[in-house]
């Protein structure tokens, strides 16, 4: 039996980790903050909580303290939320994490990334030796912020750390990708700006599964993995499937990218003359991530671990359909 600490545990991925270590025997800790909502589903699946923010390091330190195995979640998942919030939490929670990890001398530091960081080049077909390029978007230049300082405590303090890249996540308790869609297509609000953008997804067992193999295996100090689930849809197609499974129209409307992109840049500047709470219609960064056609390689985590993901993208695809039906449809857009 390992202890593990997981941060971002009330969240999507991390609520994953939570089922899948107490399936596995091991006794999980939550670090979870005040007032969570997710606290009470927490206890009564037998979680250690400890009531604190990942951006104080006091309240850190006493989560770590102990366990083996850390698996890193937190972070500022949206692509709208305050600058100082991405450098507070995304980066300077993880290096609050790396500290804590090294006075508990845990086996292993997982940390979250994503595959954003290695940048918008379609030109190729990227892999884990891409060097990493800012998109000039908060989220996803805070990541690499982020995974900067876990190399360097690596490098530097020889802590055990390995770097997972996932793409596009869904899967049952999706809080962010399909809801949204699935939100804007039931509205006929979503409008694409681009034929043929690539989407690679990742069902949220698959990476679950890759995440449990490398907090384990010694090969993977060191390394880092992307992950999807080997095969690509395009963003048509995938909206498509949504809309067929919630017998709704499909969207077929198309606006060129040039006047998607001015659109959003004008969004964003009014939302923060104004002071708007509230997220945009429409972000520079969901236009760049819903109007690329990248491309990325899981033939790492094959070569060097052995993995393979176990569940198919159409496989996958109906089971996470399955529970969207079973959502209210007024309450999909929580992002």
């Amino acid at each position: 039996m390992k202890k593990v600490l997981i941060t971002g545990s009330t969240g999507f991925i991390g609520g994953h980790l939570v089922t899948a270590n107490l399936a596995k025997g091991n006794a999980v800790r939550a670090l979870v903050l005040p007032g969570d909502p997710g606290e009470i589903k927490l206890k009564t699946k037998g979680v250690d909580i400890v009531i604190g923010d990942i951006c104080d390091y006091e309240a850190v330190e006493k989560a770590a303290s102990g366990v083996n195995i850390i698996f890193h979640c937190a972070a500022i998942v949206t692509d709208w939320a305050p600058k100082k919030l991405f450098k507070e939490v995304t980066i300077g929670g993880t290096e609050n994490i790396c500290k804590a990890a090294i006075a508990a001398r845990v086996s292993r530091l997982v940390d979250m990334s994503t595959n954003d960081v290695f940048g918008l080049d379609e030109s190729q077909v990227m892999d884990e030796t891409f060097p990493l390029k800012p998109w000039r978007e908060p989220y996803s230049d805070s990541k690499i912020k982020a995974e900067e300082i876990c190399w360097c405590y690596y490098r530097e303090q020889n802590l055990p750390v390995t770097m997972v890249y996932p793409c596009w996540v869904f899967g049952e308790g999706d809080q962010t990708f399909v809801p949204l869609l699935a939100d804007a297509i039931v509205k006929k609000e979503l409008i694409f700006w681009r034929k043929g953008t690539i989407v690679w997804p990742t069902y949220i067992e698959n990476l679950i599964d890759l995440l449990m193999l490398i907090a384990e295996d010694d090969r993977a100090v060191g390394h880092a993995y992307l992950v999807h689930d080997g095969e690509s849809t395009t963003l048509e197609e995938f909206c498509e499937g949504i809309a067929s499974s919630l017998g709704v129209p499909p969207i077929n409307r198309y606006i060129p990218y040039p006047v998607a992109y001015a659109a959003a840049a004008i969004l964003e500047a009014l939302w923060k003359v104004l002071q708007k709470q509230t997220r945009p219609l429409l972000t520079t960064y969901t236009v760049k991530n819903l109007g690329s056609k990248l491309r990325f390689s899981i033939a790492k985590a094959e070569r060097e671990l052995g993995w393979r993901p176990k569940i198919s993208y159409k496989d996958g695809f109906a089971k996470t359909m399955e529970w969207l039906k079973t959502l209210d449809v007024a309450t999909l857009k929580q992002k």
